[in-house]
């Protein structure tokens, strides 16, 4: 019995059990106003509307366990994904293989702007990432052009990826559906994230930065380089990301995702990553984008406006953010008991 009751308090300490309950208390109580929600189709479904956002989460919490905040992750997205809808175009080539390097290789090449900004300028990360958002934003337009690509003017590889399913089941009214091949570049995501932070040097230096940075710099640690990484990773990640944006919706316009950044961070920190930096998991991470997607896709059911989605993104961050303010205060005032 004292070993059940140990595991139980050790599972009760950790903020993913509390996050598992909400999310399946919530969904209990959707089921109980609408029976269809609680079904495999509708689950499989709400998988393949999460994994473009389960797909950014992963480089958000990167760069929060830093201590940073990146808000110019959708304009890279974006700007991949676009970049590579209108080069395979203009190549003839319809290849998802191409589609993919191009749009990494656009968010690589944001995310190191991004990353050089802020390790040589020194700037707030905030103020430089949403300086870079409207650059990034502008430039597509400027640059690349303004013109909407629907699925009849774009490659068949997008359309095919979007549609493409890894299980193909039937409903008892012989509706065919399944489960989305996005779940692989989601694992993918998950699964290079969870091995940059638990296996390597650089993931000890993303938790010694967000801690604190001067241990960080005597503990040997070259932050600039790191800080590089970060950023450039993140840029990865929203170049995968969007392709599937693009697969998903088939259509592409220049200014898609704008204002979807906050949806994101509210999902991070909905998973316990502290916007102070050095503390989140990526268990936490994929609960949070799961219950975000989850509320997303049930207000309706509930009998309230789709409006209400941007209301409770910020109460949210705003309750988070107090949660971790005071969480400070406390390990503050605790520190000033044991001097005295």
């Amino acid at each position: 019995m004292k070993g059940k009751d140990h595991v139980l308090q050790k599972m009760f300490r950790k903020n993913e059990t509390y996050l598992f309950l909400i999310l399946i208390s919530y969904s209990i109580l959707v089921t109980a106003v609408n029976s269809s929600f609680l079904t495999l189709e509708n689950f499989f479904d709400i998988v393949r509307s999460s994994a473009g956002m389960g797909i950014l989460a992963m480089g958000v919490l990167v760069v929060i366990l830093s201590g940073g905040i990146d808000v110019s992750f959708t304009a890279v997205a974006i700007s991949g994904g676009y970049i590579a809808v209108r080069a395979t175009m203009a190549a003839g080539v319809d290849n998802l293989a191409v589609a993919f390097l191009i749009s990494c290789a656009v968010g690589i090449l944001l995310g190191a702007i991004n990353g050089l900004i802020i390790s040589f300028f020194r700037l707030p990360t905030l103020i430089a990432t949403l300086g870079t958002l409207s650059v990034f934003f502008g430039a597509l337009t400027t640059f690349v052009g303004t013109k909407s690509v629907n699925a009849r003017e774009m490659p068949k590889c997008f359309i095919n990826f979007g549609s493409a399913k890894l299980v193909h089941l039937s409903n008892v009214k012989g509706h065919t559906y399944g489960l989305s091949v996005f779940v692989i570049p989601l694992l993918f995501a998950i699964l290079l994230t969870w091995f940059l932070l638990k296996y390597t040097m650089l993931g000890r230096g993303i938790y010694a930065l967000g801690n604190n940075k001067e241990s960080a710099l005597r503990a040997g640690f070259n932050l600039v380089r790191t800080q590089l990484f970060i950023y450039c990773y993140v840029g990865f990640l929203a170049g995968i990301m969007g392709v599937v944006y693009v697969s998903e919706v088939r259509w592409v316009n220049p200014v898609d995702l704008v204002g979807q950044e906050l949806t994101v961070i509210a999902a991070v920190v909905i998973g316990g990553a502290k916007l102070t930096g050095g503390s989140g998991t990526i268990l936490g991470t994929i609960l949070g984008v799961a219950i975000v997607r989850v509320l997303y896709s049930t207000l309706v059911l509930l009998g309230l406006s789709s409006s209400w989605n941007d209301f409770f993104v910020g109460l949210i961050i705003l309750v988070s953010v107090g949660i971790t303010s005071y969480q400070n205060k406390l390990k503050n005032e605790k520190s000033l008991s044991f001097k005295v």
